[in-house]
């Protein structure tokens, strides 16, 4: 998992951060659904889905910015390996997106569970 993180590069840090701020929330939302905490659940997936979008973009740019110093024969492998390196950051992501939409969904049924009928 360390090198993961290693190959993903600096947008790893923002991803795991709101990766875990979004889980956090979720579970709290899930343990005492409050029609409040919905948007702040929202709003933390939205950014933790941005963030790793982000920080593949970033390792893509660098990648790319990158590929002009290296021989043409050597080209392709490394736009290959910048690629897969870049991709750690949407991996992490949706690692994280994933599991904590999950755990915000059982927060949503028991909310709505819980509120008078109209």
């Amino acid at each position: 998992m360390g090198e993961f993180f290693k190959e993903g590069g600096f947008g790893m840090i923002p991803t795991a951060l709101f990766g875990f701020l979004f889980f956090a929330s979720a579970v709290l939302y899930t343990l005492r659904p409050d029609r409040k905490l919905g948007p702040i659940v929202i709003a933390l997936g939205a950014v933790t889905i941005a963030a790793g979008v982000l920080g593949f973009a970033m390792g893509m740019s660098s990648t790319f910015a990158y590929l002009r110093k290296v021989e043409l024969a050597e080209q392709l492998l490394v736009a290959a390996a910048g690629t897969s390196e870049s991709l750690n950051n949407i991996i992490l992501a949706m690692l994280l997106f994933l599991p904590s939409t999950l755990v915000a969904a059982v927060g949503a049924f028991r909310s709505s569970s819980r509120s008078p009928a109209t």
